[in-house]
């Protein structure tokens, strides 16, 4: 786990973003992919098509100067990084470049259908990418993968994959409590935990009776308990044409989380 893929744009995630990409980047001692990303305008016809003209010049001014700040910035962290332009929508062209990363650093923002927030690309990224993506939310002060970690264990295929793409970052974690919120549903925890003890990750087994409450918000308690650096689940996708790409826990964790969340599918 070397290749950290990282969006850049200059929005308001942006910081969010990179201070989480440098912790990774540091813990892993990997390499740090910058992906710069223009994103089109969606206005057509001939009036608005001068008007997408102009929003794309100003994008690439604006992408510009901020190549400059952060290439100053990178300059001055001690890791190693490469900075790759492109153009286009942003999860298409993240996912382009994902064949060979190991993770992908984005923001905790629901991609909508024909939702035009540069931000919103964890949904599409996490049911199609091949590697987990880090999920950050907007004002997050980065990750320490030394701190402790809350996995949602459902026992299904999605968070099983995730967790085994993730063991060299679970085994920098000096705490790692596998979550049950109701009855199984698939392959138990003590499955999971005798994985992760082959790894040399030594796992705690917690389960939780639902009582009436969603899922995630007892995960989002207990996160918020062992003051938890990041939550790992799995991704459950519908289709394309729903509202969104997510079922509605890992939906509403993306839209409530405090902490980065590493999704897979």
């Amino acid at each position: 786990m070397k290749s950290v893929l990282l969006l850049i744009h200059a929005d308001v995630g942006q910081e969010a973003r990179l201070r989480t990409a440098l912790d990774l980047v540091r813990a892993l001692q990997g390499h740090l992919v910058c992906l710069d990303v223009v994103a089109f305008p969606t206005l057509a016809g001939d009036v608005t098509g001068m008007a997408a003209g102009l929003i794309l010049t100003r994008e690439c001014h604006a992408a510009a100067d901020n190549r400059r700040r952060l290439e100053d910035r990178l300059a001055r962290e001690d890791i190693a990084w490469t900075w790759i332009d492109t153009a286009g929508g942003v999860a298409d062209c993240l996912l382009r470049e994902a064949g060979l990363a190991d993770l992908i650093v984005v923001n905790c923002k629901r991609d909508h259908w024909l939702s035009t927030d540069p931000r919103a690309a964890a949904a599409t990224l996490a049911l199609k990418a091949r590697c987990p993506v880090v999920a950050t939310p907007d004002h997050a002060q980065g990750l320490d993968p030394t701190g402790p970690v809350v996995v949602a264990w459902d026992g299904s295929a999605p968070v099983m994959a995730t967790l085994r793409a993730a063991v060299p970052l679970l085994t920098l974690s000096r705490q790692v409590r596998l979550v049950t919120v109701g009855e199984d549903q698939g392959v138990a925890p003590e499955a999971a935990a005798l994985y992760l003890e082959r790894h040399g990750v030594t796992a705690q087994l917690d389960r939780r009776a639902a009582l009436g409450e969603e899922p995630d918000a007892v995960l989002l308690r207990i996160c918020a308990k062992d003051e938890a650096a990041y939550c790992l689940m799995g991704a459950f996708g519908h289709g394309r044409m729903s509202e969104d790409l997510f079922g509605g826990v890992t939906r509403r964790m993306l839209d409530a989380a405090a902490l980065p969340l590493v999704l897979g599918h």
